[in-house]
């Protein structure tokens, strides 16, 4: 069979409006697919048990907010994110020390791994702010 496919992804952003409830999922996205790369597509959301428009839009949304869009995010990140090992590394160990104990291995992947979570959206939410407080100022 020779048809083209287009597929319809709903995006996460609603449209601007009194009557429109908040996250309420308005947008739509189409992409053209050769049949093989359907079929590729279709598997993966299959395999993921997920009806191929959520494997889609998640996917989508998953590598968009995983990825850094800017250099200056990805630096502004793993500054941050050395920053918060550093200070919760520190406070966990005279934390331990204060009371006699050791802090265990396990604490401290603990720690990295809630840093690692945390540090893309902490250095988006970073520039956000420095942007408005850039507008508000007039500069």
């Amino acid at each position: 069979m020779n048809t083209s496919h287009t597929t319809a992804v709903l995006a996460n952003k609603a449209s601007p409006g009194k009557d429109k409830k908040p996250g309420f999922r308005t947008k739509t996205i189409a992409m053209r697919l050769t049949p093989d790369e359907l079929i590729e597509v279709e598997f993966a959301a299959e395999q993921a048990r997920k009806p191929l428009s959520e494997w889609l839009r998640d996917t989508a949304l998953r590598a968009t907010r995983e990825c850094p869009t800017d250099p200056l995010e990805l630096v502004l990140a793993e500054l941050w994110a050395r920053r918060h090992v550093l200070l919760n590394l520190f406070y966990a160990g005279t934390q331990a020390t204060a009371e006699g104990s050791a802090m265990s291995p396990e604490s401290v992947l603990k720690i990295g791994d809630r840093t690692n979570a945390r540090k893309l959206d902490e250095a988006r939410k970073m520039l956000r702010e420095f942007e408005l407080a850039k507008d508000r100022s007039g500069r």
